[in-house]
């Protein structure tokens, strides 16, 4: 007499849903957490090697150049557009209540103290940025930053504070231009297509906007510009795991940088009223 000696296998048990939803959440709380102290001591070490000799002007000055000068045309055509449509849209409200002359007024503050903060940072993050975070993940994975390291260069020194500097010093110069751009788109739409006259967009203007309103939307330039400047920085530089590793601290960068950008423009916006 024969006995089948196979046992039947238990059934595979199906993953846990909301153990799954759990582990999600933590693991991105605890990634978030990392980054934010990861950031903080990137800028603790950035500001401890920028008041240190040697001084890298030559590194600086190209940042500069990179950072401020090659976003110039991209961030007036942007400002200029956005004028041009917040004036069309503001006008077509204010028609409603026979209030057109307030469409010069509106379209300044809203420029000076929101749009063009937010706008040049995300322009500069994307054009800017997002190179930053390339070649430094292109020089970690190819071993650059480690040869710098044995020819006795600091790398934070060499590589990470002149853009950092070029980003704080560069992003409130650009939001300048996506002021004057914009509000010259503005009043190109408000005075040759809706029919607001010029003293009246210019007087009302005058009226509103006050010296503490550029002001406002100049900090938040440099904050946003320290930030993405940092996290391009910071994401680059600790890259790893080749071609495809680059590419994802990229993306991260990214993604990072664009979400902190308004984040930041709340709590920025609050301290200073």
């Amino acid at each position: 007499m024969s006995t089948d000696t196979t046992q039947v296998q238990p059934p595979p048990k199906r993953p846990n849903a909301l153990a799954q939803a759990v582990e999600s959440v933590g693991g991105s709380i605890t990634r978030t957490v990392e980054d934010i102290g990861g950031l903080a001591s990137l800028l603790a070490d950035v500001l401890r090697w920028a008041v240190r000799p040697p001084f890298r002007v030559a590194n600086l000055m190209a940042q500069l150049d990179f950072v401020g000068v090659g976003s110039i045309l991209i961030v007036a055509l942007t400002g200029v557009f956005s004028g041009m449509v917040f004036a069309h849209q503001s006008a077509r409200a204010f028609e409603m209540f026979n209030a057109k002359s307030l469409v010069g007024p509106t379209v300044t503050l809203t420029i000076t103290r929101e749009l063009a903060p937010v706008f040049s940072a995300l322009m500069v993050t994307m054009r800017a940025g997002s190179a930053m975070c390339t070649e430094l993940g292109t020089m970690r994975v190819t071993e650059q930053v480690d040869a710098l390291e044995t020819m006795a260069v600091n790398p934070v020194q060499y590589l990470l504070v002149p853009r950092v500097l070029a980003g704080l010093i560069m992003v409130p110069m650009l939001v300048m231009i996506f002021d004057l751009a914009g509000v010259g788109g503005g009043y190109f739409v408000s005075v040759a297509v809706k029919g607001v006259t010029a003293g009246t967009f210019i007087s009302r203007t005058q009226q509103w906007l006050d010296p503490e309103d550029i002001a406002e939307g100049l900090i938040k330039g440099a904050v946003f510009g320290l930030y993405v400047a940092l996290v391009a920085c910071f994401k680059g530089y600790g890259a790893s795991g080749g071609a495809k590793g680059v590419g994802q601290a990229t993306t991260e960068a990214m993604v990072l940088s664009a979400l902190g950008i308004f984040v930041l423009d709340y709590f920025v916006g609050v301290l200073l009223h």
